[in-house]
């Protein structure tokens, strides 16, 4: 049985001036587009290239950060040059210009800070922040990275993509850094947090990033489920943690709504984490965001 060649990642109509580089920008494309990393020869039988030359390709592509090889899975997917390109893009702003105004009233709604974030490489980029009247400045400034996975934005971003992008992004200890010498130090670590946040629906971190600072965090996908941005709310702990009566459950859904909001606005019609689990404080649930 013949194959029909996905023509939807075809270039311009009419035979390309520059052959190799028409085929490199259609394999990124079609990588883009899958919601997994993709076998070789799939590549090779969807795109209709030749499949020695989709393999020189990806070495290439390889050598310089644009894909990984997934060995055990005999696949490749995006790498994290790849993701700076999608960082670059936030930082022209489209991604900005959306959320500024629902961050806006997100911040005068709970009366705390929030922040909007992509992912570049194993960081996040922060492209908005919305400080609240009378609330301290925080790290988290717009052009500021930070490691993901410290953060509420990073970790509700990590749970949401596929678990082999996540081992390649941390393959081993050398991965991970810390800030306040708290958070997860070895991929079996990530990996729990990772499984927590996709029970609980959201992300969170307490004292990770800024000793004396909880954040909660939800992905903004697009129309594939793949999480483009994240949102977050933070605010500073109370030194007895006990007395904090925020209402989580509160900030949770404001910020769920708030993240849909945006997906609609950039054309997704995708659902985000979904949890029956109550939210919890951070406070109470330390590790575990």
């Amino acid at each position: 049985m013949s194959v029909i060649p996905d023509k939807s990642d075809e270039g311009a109509p009419g035979r390309p001036q520059v052959p190799a580089a028409d085929q490199t920008l259609r394999i990124l494309r079609h990588l883009a587009r899958r919601p997994g990393p993709v076998a070789a020869s799939a590549l090779a039988r969807e795109l209709d290239i030749p499949r020695s030359t989709v393999y020189h390709l990806l070495a290439t592509l390889e050598s310089h950060g644009f894909v990984v090889h997934l060995t055990q899975e005999r696949r490749w997917g995006l790498g994290t040059a790849a993701f700076e390109l999608a960082g670059g893009y936030a930082r022209q702003e489209p991604l900005a210009r959306l959320g500024r105004p629902l961050l806006a009233t997100l911040a005068d709604r709970l009366g705390e800070s929030a922040h909007l974030a992509v992912m570049s490489g194993r960081d996040v980029l922060y492209i908005v922040e919305e400080r609240a009247m009378r609330r301290a400045a925080l790290v988290t400034d717009v052009g500021v990275r930070l490691p993901a996975h410290l953060t509420a934005t990073g970790r509700a971003m990590l749970a949401a993509l596929p678990r082999p992008q996540v081992r390649a992004l941390y393959p081993d200890a050398s991965a991970f850094t810390l800030r306040t010498g708290r958070g997860p130090t070895r991929p079996s670590e990530l990996r729990e947090l990772l499984r927590a946040v996709r029970t609980a629906g959201y992300a969170s971190e307490d004292g990770e990033v800024t000793d004396g600072f909880s954040s909660v965090g939800v992905a903004v996908h697009d129309h594939t489920g793949w999480p483009v941005a994240a949102i977050a709310v933070t605010w500073e702990t109370p030194v007895d943690a006990s007395t904090d009566d925020r209402d989580v459950t509160e900030i949770v859904a404001e910020m769920k709504d708030r993240a849909r909001e945006l997906e609609r606005s950039i054309g997704s019609g995708a659902v985000g984490l979904r949890s029956d689990a109550s939210p919890r404080a951070p406070g109470r649930q330390r590790g575990l965001s």
